[in-house]
């Protein structure tokens, strides 16, 4: 069996900021009434984390469960384990009105870490990143310039943004550029 490739193919940009490519994750499109003890068990079971409330993500070990809309949740798992993984959400919910598909190679991956991770993020998202407004396992679905995208911060202060493979290279390269040297702004300092 050939070995995974990502859109970006483990590129990386060292700047203000970093910008990488996560590599290979597992990601899988969760549907379902999330208030339902059944939809939180299965879960819990499947990535080991509860459903996250509005706008927000729980990270786990090689696992994260991230709020997507109020009958949608993104699972991250390892990628070799996604099918695993969604077997035992079907066995959970068998019975239940649910959907959950793989979408890990319709997605790109990206971490954006350092010093300027929040003003690289901000020159190119509608969403407030002070600090005091958005803190860690707080999660968004915005704009990033003229693409979807979806975003968290995890406690170590890196951001983890998700969007379409299709976009991943221009995602990349619009990080990239917001993160060049000699181009910070100096809000969040």
């Amino acid at each position: 069996m050939a070995e995974p490739v990502t859109a970006l193919n483990g590129a990386r940009y060292e700047g203000i900021a970093t910008i990488e490519d996560a590599g290979p994750t597992g990601m899988i499109t969760l549907r379902g009434d999330l208030t339902s003890k059944e939809v939180k068990a299965a879960v819990k079971k499947a990535v080991g984390l509860d459903v996250p409330g509005q706008r927000a993500a729980l990270g786990g070990k090689g696992t994260a469960a991230l709020w997507m809309s109020p009958d949608e949740l993104l699972l991250m798992c390892p990628y070799d384990k996604v099918a695993e993984t969604i077997a035992t959400l079907e066995a959970a919910l068998e019975g239940q009105h649910f959907l959950a598909v793989n979408v890990s190679d319709a997605r790109t991956f990206l971490r954006i870490s350092g010093a300027g991770a929040r003003e690289v993020l901000a020159k190119l998202c509608p969403v407030d990143l002070a600090p005091d407004s958005f803190a860690p396992g707080m999660f968004r679905r915005t704009r990033m310039a003229q693409v979807p995208a979806a975003f968290w911060l995890d406690e170590g202060g890196t951001f983890h943004l998700v969007c379409f493979r299709s976009v991943g290279d221009y995602a990349f390269n619009l990080l990239k550029t917001a993160a060049l040297p000699g181009g910070e702004v100096g809000v969040y300092g």
